[in-house]
């Protein structure tokens, strides 16, 4: 018996991809070990009882019993193919092309085996409707874009260790990961003397590893807490006015709404502790700190953006750190989409082979106008394949139920009748469950790909088996910083299963397009890490999993920006960093401002459903899963049980314990789950981890701890980005269950 070892990188979307060795005998992965100073986490430790789960997908199914009933049939792959094939023809020649709706995620953070490649197919043979908007953070995504002109902005994680002050706003990397560096460089920023402190409604796993002090906040009023700091700072001269005048455009608009110039109402500490829960002072000192003790990153974490208007956090969050002179030098951070990521690093790969392979020439897209509040895309000139692109003819994601339901009688693009699905597990990781599940029993035709008979798939016609990134080839980059991991075939894919490419090569086939690759997967990776800058040669790159990108110093987002203005611009209308936006102000939305403002959400402490629902709930992450990936895991499950967290506050006077089974429900559903009364959670608000699987009982209550069953959907936020965390709900003891 000979052991292999197969050097790999996980991800699976939690942010990490981190490396890891895998031990295989006889084709058999017999253990899982980290490499190097980055230790995976509970996850990728038990990705070998993912691989080898007993209810692993292995055949492709077919739907013999009602729809989302599970009941299926193995048929071959053969079969399978031919009736996608046949139904994609049949729909597009009585409905037209626009009927046909694609719906993905990201799966896996990979090079090749993404959603892209449908997309293409999809393109290429008549066209789709699309989607557009990113669950994660289109609020960054929305702030990053108008005020710098481009999606970058994050210092790498090195870049920490200068950092004398650390804000961790709405953001928990101790469970998310949010790049497998991260935990690493906040405890040597810590151990180098940085002081940090975390503002979340929850005290956090971070907060209480990192940080020196917790404030706890309501959930959507993070806004409000920002512009009282400018308040304080401008009233005090604490803000850096030369740099802002160097760098930004807009900020005397900024300060006419924050002084109450504009509005009559100065946005005073006292102003916002009334929205907030925060007292005045602690306002006015973290103010006076993150103006005085520098340089200071602001980590914007992606969750207060995931509310109604959480556009507003990112943006107020930039407006803060220009304020300061924090961006665009070593210990700062550029807050925004990139502020979790490292987007702004100098690892973009082989635009050109990328292009080829993912998303192509939508007719449907070409065909419709543009959304008037789709700026950022035209600028690019072509498709963003990822966030969607400019077309009329893409619903937000958000919004898909509802577009489904009411078609172009309710004003939505189209009239939907055939549904693929790839990467996402839709019924589970979107607002509103139980209206999902009534829209889906509209179509005519649903197409799955997955690993696992999820929620979502038990509503497919057709499900696809997809194989895992053990038993496939491919690449990703950043993750663990300035990498490029390799992705390395360690075993044969269980039973049937294929990959994202084998899929879309084999039903191009079917549908007519025998030439829709070229070359294979090994062929198309040769040729994209043959264009990576400092990369040792094919075999070398697969034998080493990996390689960093050569930089001597952390890297620095703007910093050539900030150091030369002149010669590098911001990519926008100023050249600046706008914090007063004229194409916001264009379009004529009040709940848009072209300015960082606070703008109440709805279902917030001042909706009239406050009184009956009297909670707010956020759903965070879990440790034990990445999104919705690894729920069904033995192993996790025993360590981190589903609850709903709840302040001992509320639960006394509620009559809950701790482990008591409760009620927890809204207008949009209901949930039995059981209770976890803790003081590491402020009173008002409660917990329930997003990801765990829906499981309705005989009355359709979830028994899962599905929170989606109780999030709103049909209304995004004003620049798309998916209220998640903003719900009210209400909690009961169960008297027994």
């Amino acid at each position: 018996m000979s052991e292999k070892l197969i050097r790999t990188t996980c991800n699976s979307h939690c942010g990490g991809a981190c490396p890891m060795v895998l031990h295989v005998e006889d084709g058999v992965i017999t253990r899982i070990e980290s490499e190097g100073e980055i230790k995976s986490c509970l996850r990728g430790r038990a990705y070998r009882q993912r691989v080898y789960a007993p209810d692993r997908l292995k055949h492709p199914l077919r739907r013999v019993g009602d729809r989302g009933k599970g009941e299926f049939e193995r048929i071959t792959w053969d079969a399978a193919l031919d009736i996608v094939a046949s139904e994609l023809t049949r729909v597009r020649e009585t409905y037209g092309p626009s009927a046909v709706l694609y719906f993905y995620s990201s799966g896996d953070i990979v090079w090749l085996n993404g959603p892209g490649l449908m997309e293409n197919l999809l393109a290429r043979t008549g066209g789709y409707s699309g989607t557009w908007g990113c669950a994660s953070c289109e609020g960054a995504a929305f702030a990053s874009r108008m005020s710098y002109g481009t999606r970058a902005g994050s210092n790498s994680r090195d870049d920490l260790a200068n950092s004398r002050l650390i804000l961790l706003w709405g953001w928990d990397p101790a469970v998310s990961i949010s790049y497998g560096t991260t935990s690493l460089s906040l405890i040597k920023s810590k151990e180098a003397g940085a002081r940090i402190i975390a503002i979340d409604p929850r005290y956090t796993d971070s907060a209480a590893a990192f940080a020196q002090q917790w404030i706890p906040i309501r959930p959507g009023t993070d806004a409000a807490m920002l512009v009282a700091m400018a308040h304080v700072m401008i009233r005090g001269g604490l803000h850096d006015q030369a740099y802002l005048d160097r760098h930004t455009s807009g900020f005397d608009r900024f300060r006419q709404y924050v002084m109450g110039e504009e509005d009559g109402t100065p946005k005073t500490p006292a102003w916002a502790e009334v929205i907030t829960g925060v007292p005045a002072g602690t306002i006015t000192s973290l103010a006076v700190e993150f103006a005085t003790l520098k340089p200071a990153a602001l980590m914007d974490g992606y969750a207060p953006g995931r509310t109604a208007c959480g556009e507003q956090f990112h943006r107020a969050a930039i407006a803060l750190a220009a304020m300061t002179g924090n961006i665009g030098i070593h210990g700062g951070q550029a807050p925004g989409e990139g502020t979790l990521g490292s987007w702004g690093a100098p690892l973009a790969i082989g635009p050109r082979v990328y292009e080829r392979l993912n998303g192509g020439d939508n007719p449907v897209d070409r065909e419709a106008p543009h959304r008037k509040d789709a700026f950022w895309y035209r600028k690019l000139g072509k498709p963003v394949y990822y966030y969607g692109g400019p077309s009329s003819s893409r619903v937000n994601r958000h919004d898909v139920a509802d577009a489904i339901s009411k078609g172009r009688a309710g004003g939505y693009p189209a009239d939907y009748k055939l549904l693929y699905i790839v990467n996402c597990n839709y019924v589970n990781q979107y607002a509103n469950t139980n209206k999902i599940i009534r829209a889906l029993q509209n179509l005519e035709f649903i197409v799955v790909q997955e690993q696992f008979m999820t929620a979502t798939a038990r509503y497919a016609d057709i499900v696809l088996p997809t194989n895992t990134f053990m038993e496939r080839d491919d690449l990703t980059l950043g993750g663990i910083g300035m990498y490029y991991g390799s992705m390395s075939r360690a075993i044969d894919a269980q039973g049937e299963a294929r990959s994202q490419f084998q899929i879309a090569a084999a039903l191009a086939a079917k549908l007519g397009v025998p030439d829709f690759s070229a070359k294979t997967e090994e062929e198309w990776l040769k040729e994209v890490i043959g264009e990576i800058r400092d990369a040792p040669d094919y075999d070398e790159f697969r034998r080493r999993g990996g390689s960093k990108a050569a930089l001597t110093q952390p890297f620095v987002c703007f910093e050539k920006q900030i150091n030369d203005p002149a010669n590098n611009p911001f990519p926008t209308p100023s050249g600046k960093i706008e914090l007063y936006s004229q194409e916001i102000a264009d379009l004529g939305d009040p709940v848009l401002p072209p300015v960082p403002k606070y703008v109440p959400a709805w279902e917030g402490r001042d909706d009239p459903l406050f009184r009956k629902y009297p909670l707010q709930l956020v759903t965070t992450h879990a440790r034990r899963r990445a999104l919705a990936q690894f729920d069904n895991i033995p192993w996790l499950r025993e360590l981190y049980p589903q609850t709903i967290a709840i302040s001992g506050l509320d639960a006394r006077a509620r009559g809950i314990a701790h482990g008591n089974m409760v009620r927890v429900y809204n207008e949009r559903g209901e949930m039995a789950i059981r209770a976890e009364v803790t003081e590491r959670i402020m009173p008002g608000v409660v917990d329930i981890q997003q990801g765990a699987w829906y499981s309705p009982d005989e009355n359709g209550v979830d028994t899962g701890g599905c929170a989606n069953v109780l999030t709103r959907d049909g209304r995004a936020s004003p620049a798309g980005a998916f209220p998640s965390n903003t719900t009210l709900v209400q909690v009961e003891k169960l008297a027994r269950r």
